[in-house]
């Protein structure tokens, strides 16, 4: 799939603009706070209509303006899609081929992305939020029905910790009141397990073959969903029950904690080289290689579920990365995947720049092609 164009408006620190992509590789440099990464987390938008650094859809309006807008034009199974998102004060309102839809999902899906920023080079060393985050981003883009199962267990989790938070004691109305909030909890909850537990097994397969490529064999990746509710030798269809077994089980010490202590928000994934768990023991090269290794997968796994491959956004990565690792992204690239680079230097991307490159300038919110 590729994104032909782009516009924004209000967006940011950019009042109006308007830019035509290259299929292959567009480059845009510029020092940093100059509007670079807005211009991804813009496409993000037209992709998830969820940005991966606000915390309210508000940040995202140009100051001392209403709204803000985001539309594209996606060329995917040889047809093309006009993509239209305004951002409000409250709320969205997004539109596919001129026509409003009421639902966030009935948009989400037209285009596929993979973001790669430096803090992605956490993900194997970084806290569990950030593996479970990694997941919602991939599967919601892939399935708008996960994103709602996600959506409603969150609600329910977060009606759940209320009760937990206002029970001074358990007494029998609080424990029936609970006893409602548990059965969603379990129902969207055991949708998402089953739904993480096939993305990670499929992730696993792409991952390993890649981290072979980039360690030249030397080494074993091995990804395992940590489920909270699935012991050793559990089978999917056990979540569930066992779900509802330890909500009972747990149901004195959440009211003492005042906050739900099982469930899909606590899991995590478990990365392996050769047995030994990296986030431990691995080395910061080979936490590194991890998670070059399973973003990379990210792309062959979009690839193989929709058909098509992803837009692949790289922010300022290049830089954290030495020459082999570098080496070993561009290249996957080829001539397959449409990337949009942000960085403030061009070492090192001068060939790349001379045969297949568009690039751009970028100055306080205003783009100019070189």
């Amino acid at each position: 799939m590729i994104l032909q164009k782009l516009e924004l408006r209000d967006f940011r620190n950019y009042e109006l603009l308007s830019l035509s992509l290259s299929p292959q590789v567009t480059i845009f440099v510029g020092q940093n706070a100059q509007g670079k990464t807005n211009v991804l987390e813009s496409i993000l938008m037209l992709s998830l209509a969820k940005s991966h650094r606000a915390n309210r859809d508000s940040e995202m309006i140009r100051w001392g303006t209403e709204f803000a807008s985001v539309s594209g034009q996606v060329e995917r199974n040889q047809r093309t899609y006009s993509l239209d998102l305004k951002i409000l004060n409250r709320g969205k309102k997004v539109r596919v081929n001129g026509i409003e839809k009421r639902k966030i999902s009935d948009f989400i899906g037209h285009l596929n992305v993979v973001l790669f920023a430096p803090e992605d080079l956490m993900l194997v060393k970084g806290a569990p939020q950030n593996r479970r985050r990694f997941l919602d981003i991939e599967l919601g883009q892939m399935s708008p029905q996960y994103l709602h199962n996600l959506a409603q267990y969150q609600k329910v989790l977060q009606q759940r910790n209320n009760i937990l938070k206002d029970g001074e004691r358990m007494d029998a109305g609080l424990v029936g009141t609970l006893a409602v909030w548990d059965e969603q909890l379990i129902e969207y909850g055991t949708k998402i397990i089953r739904k993480r537990l096939e993305f990670v097994d499929k992730l696993q397969q792409f991952s390993s073959d890649i981290h072979k490529r980039i360690t030249s064999g030397g080494e074993e990746l091995t990804l395992n969903y940590k489920c909270s509710l699935l012991e050793n030798g559990d089978a999917a269809d056990q979540v569930s029950e066992n779900f509802r077994q330890q909500l009972v089980l747990r149901q004195k010490d959440d009211f003492r904690r005042g906050a739900t202590s099982v469930g899909p928000h606590r899991d995590d994934i478990e990365v392996r080289i050769d047995g030994k768990d990296v986030h431990i023991y691995g080395s910061q090269g080979q936490q590194r290689t991890a998670a070059l290794s399973m973003k990379l997968a990210e792309i062959e796994l979009i690839r193989h579920e929709v058909g098509e491959y992803p837009v692949l956004l790289l922010d300022d990565v290049l830089s954290e990365l030495d020459e082999m690792r570098q080496l070993h992204l561009l290249d996957s690239m080829g001539e397959r995947v449409q990337t949009l680079i942000t960085t403030t230097m061009t070492y090192g991307l001068e060939d790349l720049m001379r045969e297949k490159a568009v690039v751009y300038r970028v100055t306080d919110g205003e783009i100019h092609q070189s």
